[in-house]
């Protein structure tokens, strides 16, 4: 039979009211905070979160709605939160919005309705009226990886346009002139990523044709699809820059399904560092994000709102980016 509040009081000798103020997040003496933490461990008593939440109004949960887990960026920026929210002593929910946003929407309810103390929004949509009944109920939400629009709320992400652009250097200096660019033109990571992509051609004072100007989604079709674009083409580009992980994926099998390689036919540029990447031939040269630095500021800005109640303006925090060089790159 589990342990009991009772039992703790009779190992330890502590009233009710002490180890309640305890277990419920209180402060207590300290030499009175060793003899519960010592019972705890003993009688291998486990707290009742339900029924402290009723006390506390917190259930030491934290939602995460996220644009779609089957993406590898997502899954590794959940393992990093996860870890991150466990070092606090939270816990996760997780509902995959399957990059739909009317799903997005029902997700979003659904949180609330299991009083979540906070959520982590990697979202869906570029707007944030999704995220209204989540405002109106008082819970505190940090963005991840994707800014919104229309409306100001906690962020972490990476700097996408700088990013790009300084990443784009590597082509330009090395004297890549015809260069095309695959990119999801849906969310905002794609978006920002390619005028990144834009500004760093104009400023070297390259032009960009539309036919090296191919816009799709964020998924490995996309990149399949616009890479076999680009290859039927006269006059092909020299360089490709693709803007995220399941882009360059795809172009990549299309260039090898084609019988061309990198980087005797095409030199290559991608975006988010994947495991995938190190083991493959040529290994690219890919813009790398900090995810376990995201993550961790994520949840360390939603549990400062949570734990302190701060109303204070929504923070806005923009992380670095470190380039991996492979040899996907030749110079002409």
């Amino acid at each position: 039979m589990p342990s009991t509040i009772r039992d703790i009081k009779e190992y330890t000798g502590l009233s009710l009211a002490t180890i309640s103020k305890y277990l419920n997040g209180g402060n207590v003496l300290p030499e009175n905070r060793v003899k519960i933490e010592k019972a705890i461990e003993e009688l291998h008593y486990q707290v009742n979160e339900l029924a402290r939440g009723l006390v506390t109004n917190k259930t030491k949960t934290v939602g995460i709605l996220v644009f779609s887990i089957s993406s590898p960026f997502s899954g590794m920026i959940l393992h990093h939160v996860g870890a991150a929210l466990r070092k606090k002593g939270y816990g996760m929910l997780i509902v995959d919005s399957c990059d739909d946003e009317e799903i997005e929407k029902k997700n979003v309810k659904y949180l609330i309705s299991k009083k979540v103390d906070g959520i982590i929004v990697l979202p869906v949509a570029s707007k944030g009226n999704f995220l209204k009944p989540v405002t109106n109920a008082g819970i505190p939400v940090v963005l991840l990886d994707r800014a919104l629009a229309d409306v100001q709320y906690d962020c972490v992400r990476i700097d996408n346009r700088k990013s790009t652009y300084n990443a784009m250097q590597e082509l330009i200096q090395r004297n890549h002139k015809k260069i095309a660019v695959i990119a999801s033109e849906r969310e905002y990571t794609g978006r920002e990523r390619f005028n990144g992509f834009m500004e760093a051609m104009r400023d070297a004072g390259l032009e960009v044709p539309m036919d090296y100007q191919v816009r799709g989604t964020h998924s490995i079709t996309s990149g399949y699809n616009g890479m076999k674009k680009l290859l039927t083409l006269k006059d092909r580009p020299t360089a490709v820059f693709m803007s995220n992980y399941e882009i360059t994926l795809g172009a990549m099998l299309a260039i090898s399904e084609s019988g061309y390689k990198s980087p005797d036919d095409f030199s290559l540029l991608g975006f988010d560092d994947q495991l995938f990447f190190h083991v493959m031939q040529p290994q690219m040269y890919m813009v790398e994000q900090p995810m376990q630095a995201m993550g961790e500021k994520a949840v360390e800005l939603l549990l400062h709102r949570i734990e302190t109640e701060s109303q204070e303006g929504p923070m806005e925090i923009a992380l670095g980016t470190t380039l991996h060089k492979g040899n996907s790159i030749k110079t002409l």
